[in-house]
């Protein structure tokens, strides 16, 4: 009985192990954990901290809103934005507080939101050139952007845990 059960509950899946929408909650459970963490950084330690000489987490932070921005952009336009000219490299991103920081996140948030329902399903299939430099599949492109900002939360926290403040759950993406 309990195996009939489970056949009738997997044949209505849909070929494939996930989709567009669930990629983009999941993202945007990552972004709102990101966001936890940098409220949770005192204004005066944001830019002026870091550890074994890695950048400062503001720094990190206009890292993954550069590649977020620019990356969702491409998949709408027939030509790359080379990596020089993404925000954090070529300093067009000018916020300097906490505030400026969280109002481009946000920023960047509503652009995904908006965005993301009007890519073609078949353009995550495809092949693309990432910034005029990385070439992949088009979801493994945007996976590496979620892992990307992963790795530079995950650095935060260290920062966060060496001044003595204890960091939002990293399981709670609410």
């Amino acid at each position: 009985m309990e195996n009939n059960q489970i056949k009738q509950q997997t044949s209505n899946v849909v070929e494939g192990f996930t989709t567009s929408v669930s990629i983009l909650n999941h993202w945007q459970g990552h972004r709102r954990l990101t966001r936890q963490v940098i409220e949770a950084f005192p204004e005066d330690k944001l830019f002026n901290y870091s550890i074994g000489e890695m950048r400062s987490f503001g720094m990190m932070v206009k890292e993954i809103i550069g590649i977020a921005d620019a990356g969702l952009q491409e998949l709408f336009q027939d030509e790359p934005t080379p990596v020089e000219k993404i925000s954090q490299h070529s300093g067009t991103t000018m916020a300097c507080t906490k505030d400026e920081i969280l109002s481009l996140w946000d920023d960047v948030t509503y652009k995904i939101d908006t965005l993301w329902p009007l890519i073609p399903q078949q353009r995550f299939q495809e092949v693309m050139l990432a910034f005029g430099a990385y070439e992949g599949v088009t979801s493994d492109i945007i996976l590496y952007w979620i892992d990307n900002e992963i790795h530079h939360r995950a650095q935060g926290y260290v920062y966060l845990r060496s001044l003595g403040i204890e960091p939002p759950a990293f399981w709670n993406r609410n």
